[in-house]
């Protein structure tokens, strides 16, 4: 009995538990839309799925219910972007549309209202700035995008990081990251912003998949400073077009393409009091190409892209429980 014990106790020390984290699929009672290079965005208990290559509608999956309601389609094509949430309405900002390689940025944002149950077009994006495939937080009620490329994914890569005021409408620029990168997704935790993950996309010279980054920056919104993490906290795998969400404190990195034919199934987490990245556990479907929400502590992930490029399109969906 005591080396039983013992062997408990160990086992806890460890960090062992018998209800260690895993994806989950989310059985829907009924389907939706296959997509990829979407986004996605949590809105009371619902997740909305948006965007997408072609013109997809705008989905709602009820995470109490698991009903997907049809909403009204967004006005123009959107892909390639990271959709975020401001005072219960969708904001679309720094997405692209058309065709590979040469897609091109949308000039203005836009909203979708659930209380309206409409679209309707925001702000202009200054043109001088208008790119896609950028990192989109928001930050206390106000709106930044870092990052992204300027001719889809033949070149013009940015390190660009602008601030959008939307009770104002006005932008603002801000201090360059330390590095380009695009097909990256932002996170937020305490005052600062985390970029890890992307890539410098340069079809010009046939070379995509294969530009990616390994170094993490980080804005600090009240110094409004850069900084570059030690290259001990450099990403563990490096890969573009993954989500990032901000969970338990921690920056989650999750999905992504690189070479491999497969899309990556790795969620990595990054804590930011000790900057070191553990291994969380895999998805059951790589994807890239979407975006994942936090809904109850909960991670959901839906649609995507199987494999690395443009399909096949997934419609499933997962959760980190």
């Amino acid at each position: 009995m005591k080396l039983q014990s013992l062997y408990f106790l160990c086992l806890i020390g460890s960090g062992f538990t018998s209800q260690a984290q895993t994806w989950q699929p989310v059985t829907t009672k009924n389907t939706c839309s296959t997509r990829h290079e979407n986004a996605a965005a949590l809105i009371g208990d619902s997740l909305y799925a948006v965007g997408g290559r072609g013109i997809k509608p705008l989905e709602a999956l009820n995470l109490k219910t698991l009903v997907w309601q049809t909403l009204p389609t967004p006005p123009v094509e959107m892909n390639h972007f990271q959709a975020v949430t401001y005072k219960g309405e969708l904001y679309v900002i720094g997405a692209f549309q058309g065709q590979y390689p040469h897609e091109t940025p949308i000039s203005t944002i836009y909203i979708y209202s659930p209380k309206q149950g409409k679209w309707r077009t925001g702000a202009e994006i200054p043109k001088e700035r208008l790119r896609g495939s950028a990192g989109v937080v928001v930050y206390k009620d106000k709106i930044y995008m870092a990052c992204g490329i300027i001719d889809g994914h033949y070149d013009g890569h940015v390190a660009w990081l602008d601030e959008y005021d939307p009770q104002t409408n006005m932008w603002k620029r801000l201090p360059d990251a330390p590095r380009t990168r695009d097909h990256i997704a932002a996170a937020v935790v305490g005052d600062k912003m985390y970029l890890a993950g992307g890539r410098s996309s340069t079809a010009r010279i046939n070379k995509v998949l294969e530009t990616t980054i390994a170094e993490v920056d980080v804005y600090d919104f009240k110094t409004g400073r850069w900084e570059t993490l030690p290259a001990t906290s450099n990403i563990p795998t490096q890969r573009a077009g993954a989500t990032a969400v901000t969970q338990g404190g921690k920056v989650w990195i999750i999905g992504g393409e690189t070479v491999q034919l497969l899309a990556h199934n790795e969620a990595e987490a990054l804590d930011p009091k000790t900057n070191r990245w553990t291994s969380g556990p895999r998805m059951q479907q790589g994807r890239h190409g979407t975006q994942a929400v936090v809904h109850d502590g909960k991670i959901y992930i839906v649609a995507g892209s199987a494999n690395h490029g443009g399909g096949p399109e997934l419609n499933t969906v997962e959760v980190l429980k």
